[in-house]
């Protein structure tokens, strides 16, 4: 290992070192927990002696924390231990078991709570801390949600193939969590799909899971303008996209562009077509509307749901007015979160002011995030304002 420690380069080394303990005969669970602490000593010792096989230090250092941990159970086992499991000294496997994590850590038994949690502990290889830091829970609760997720999968056969609509529905969940405490959840879902990209389809090529990143890249080019310095949120229409970082936004168009060539269309590259359409427009009045709209017809085709077609009401209030636009979200469920916050807007569009301020403030008080709550509150005052003056 050359040049200054790289803690998300060594993260980077857990599923396939996880992998390499299982096929040597530990459980997912021990295996899991082994790697853990063979980080934690990577940690401590490998920014002042690092090892020249990274991978093969992890290996070595987790398995002989595995023996550890079997050999205490009974003095059968230890001898048995010391006959049948002890590896054969050698260089580490070259089978990469990375994609087989995922499957396991997105198993369909799991919860999406646990199927995230654990996704961050054995994919992106964060502690038990780490992940209650970002989920504001106690490490305790984070370290029960997790055992019982890894027992619930401990069962599950590692060669059996996995599903990756629910892996990347799981790491779509990682990133839309966004950063809290020490650990930018946005950015370790981009580079855990960044890694699945290159496992998921032949020749690292699979269209929906580059729409996934091209998604993620194109979201995550935005952040810096979408809030202010005391917090509060900064609608599209008036962020400064000078703030937005070009260089992610054409690395996710030219991902996407390939991932649509291939015509395997998937939810994730619509979604990514339609955030790409607003990252190429200089403000939201030059916004190729009509377009928007039409691949959200397409979106909705495929996936007919309720969240997709509230969006296109609003777009199609952008392309043909406010009128159309409440038309269209007439056919939408009202009881739809931020079904209020959407007919405020249009409300305010078509000039109906005094229905858009209480719009506003039925939305804000069904807000369950704090900043979209105050935006909207926001809101609400602000035309109750315009209207007492």
């Amino acid at each position: 290992m050359t040049g200054p420690f790289d803690e998300a380069t060594l993260r980077s080394l857990v599923p396939s070192v996880i992998g390499v303990l299982v096929r040597r005969g530990a459980d997912f669970a021990a295996a899991e927990d082994a790697v853990q602490e063979a980080l934690v000593e990577a940690v401590r010792s490998w920014p002042h002696d690092p090892p020249r096989d990274p991978k093969g230090w992890l290996v070595t250092v987790a398995w002989r924390r595995f023996l550890d941990v079997v050999r205490s159970e009974s003095a059968r086992q230890r001898r048995e231990v010391a006959t049948e499991l002890e590896p054969d000294p050698g260089p580490t496997q070259d089978a990469d078991d990375t994609l087989q994590v995922f499957f396991l850590c997105a198993h369909p038994a799991l919860t999406p709570a646990s199927a995230v949690a654990l996704t961050l502990r054995a994919v992106a290889g964060l502690t038990t801390r780490q992940v209650a830091e970002a989920y504001l829970v106690p490490e305790a609760t984070m370290a029960q949600r997790i055992s019982r997720a890894k027992r619930t999968v401990s069962t599950a056969s590692f060669d059996r193939p996995g599903d990756l609509a629910t892996v990347r529905r799981v790491l779509y969940l990682v990133f839309n969590e966004g950063y809290s405490g020490d650990v930018d959840l946005a950015a370790e879902a981009i580079r855990l799909t960044r890694q699945l990209a290159t496992l998921a389809g032949p020749d690292g090529q699979d269209p929906e899971t580059e729409g996934l990143l091209a998604l993620m890249l194109l979201h995550h080019a935005r952040r810096p303008a979408r809030t202010r310095a005391d917090g509060t949120l900064v609608p599209l229409s008036e962020q400064d996209r000078s703030l937005w970082d070009t260089t992610l936004v054409q690395e996710g168009v030219d991902v996407l562009q390939a991932a649509l060539a291939r015509q395997q269309r998937g939810e994730y590259q619509l979604q990514a077509a339609i955030a790409a359409l607003h990252a190429d427009a200089p403000s939201t009045g030059e916004t190729d509307w009509v377009q928007v709209v039409q691949w959200y017809d397409e979106l909705l085709a495929l996936t007919d749901s309720p969240v997709v077609r509230l969006n296109r009401a609003v777009a199609v209030g952008e392309a043909d007015g406010a009128r159309a636009g409440l038309a269209a979200l007439a056919d939408v469920d009202p009881d739809l979160p931020r079904h209020r916050a959407a007919a405020a807007y249009l409300h305010e569009k078509s000039g109906d002011l005094a229905t858009a301020a209480q719009l506003y403030a039925e939305a804000a008080a069904l807000a369950t995030n704090l900043a979209e709550r105050t935006h909207l509150t926001k809101q609400a005052a602000r035309l109750n304002s315009s209207a007492g003056e």
